[in-house]
C-alpha cells in the first residue's frame, strides 16, 4: 500500500465518479443518445487529457529540469510521480469501462494499447524510477485534447462545421509534433541509453515502442484518410 498505490486507486474511484456523473453535467445530444456510454467515455478521457499541469507545463519542468533530457530514470520534477500515478488510474478505468460496455472486436486495439501504457507506468510508479521517460510519454496528452474534441463533435454531429474543420487541423498537427515525434525521440532516448537500463527494463520499453509507433501511424493515416482525402 504505497502512496503510489493508494494514488492509482484514488484516480481510478476518481475518473469512475466522474464518468458516472457526466451524462448530467454534458447531457448528451440526440445524435449521441444511442451511445450513452461512449459519450460519458469520450468526456471522461477528455477530462484527462485537460488535468491542470498534464500538458502546458511540460516545456517548462524540461527548462527547469534540464537533467531530465540526459536522465529520464532517476531525475523528474516534483509531482511527476504523483501525475503518473493518476494517469495510470485513469487508464485502469477507461480499460473497465470499455470492457464493461464495448464488444471486444471493436476494442481491442484501445484495450492493448492501455494494457502497454498500464504496465510501462505502473513500473514507473512501482519503481520511483523512469518517471521522467513516462512524463514525456504523457506529451500526448495534448494531441488528445483534440483527438477527443473530434469525437465528440462527430457524435454530436457536427462535421459540416468551421469548428471541426479547425479542429481538424489542430488536431493533425499536434498529432505529428506531440505523438509521432515524442515516440520517435523516446525511442531514439531508449536505444542511446540501453547499456544504462536493465534488460527487463529495456525489454518491456522496447515492446512498447515497437506497439505504440505502428499504432499511432496507423491511427495518423486513418484521421487523413477520413479529415483530408476524404
Amino acid at each position: 500500500f504505497s502512496p503510489g498505490l493508494l494514488l492509482v486507486a484514488g484516480s481510478f474511484a476518481a475518473f469512475r465518479l466522474l464518468n458516472r456523473g457526466l451524462e448530467r453535467l454534458v447531457p448528451p445530444p440526440p445524435s449521441a443518445r444511442r451511445n450513452r456510454w461512449k459519450w460519458r467515455n469520450i468526456w471522461t478521457s477528455l477530462a484527462h487529457s485537460a488535468l491542470p499541469g498534464t500538458h502546458s507545463p511540460f516545456p517548462c519542468r524540461f527548462c527547469l529540469h534540464p537533467g531530465m533530457s540526459e536522465d529520464l530514470v532517476g531525475t523528474h520534477p516534483p509531482g511527476a510521480h504523483s501525475l503518473v500515478a493518476v494517469s495510470v488510474g485513469y487508464f485502469l478505468e477507461d480499460f473497465v469501462d470499455m470492457l464493461c460496455n464495448q464488444k471486444l472486436h471493436q476494442s481491442w486495439e484501445l484495450l492493448f494499447h492501455h494494457s502497454v501504457v498500464i504496465v510501462c507506468f505502473g513500473i514507473a510508479v512501482l519503481l520511483h524510477q523512469y518517471v521522467g521517460f513516462a512524463l514525456v510519454a504523457l506529451l500526448v496528452e495534448i494531441n488528445s485534447i483534440f483527438l477527443h474534441l473530434r469525437q465528440i463533435l462527430l457524435m454530436a454531429n457536427l462535421v459540416h462545421t468551421t469548428c471541426y474543420r479547425l479542429n481538424s487541423i489542430i488536431n493533425l498537427g499536434t498529432y505529428v509534433v506531440f505523438r509521432i515525434a515524442t515516440l520517435a525521440w523516446m525511442t531514439r532516448w531508449l536505444f542511446l541509453n540501453r547499456e544504462n537500463v536493465p534488460p527487463a527494463t529495456y525489454a518491456v520499453g522496447t515492446v512498447g515502442m515497437a506497439i505504440m509507433t505502428p499504432m499511432n501511424i496507423i491511427l495518423f493515416y486513418r484521421l487523413l484518410r477520413s479529415d483530408v482525402f476524404k
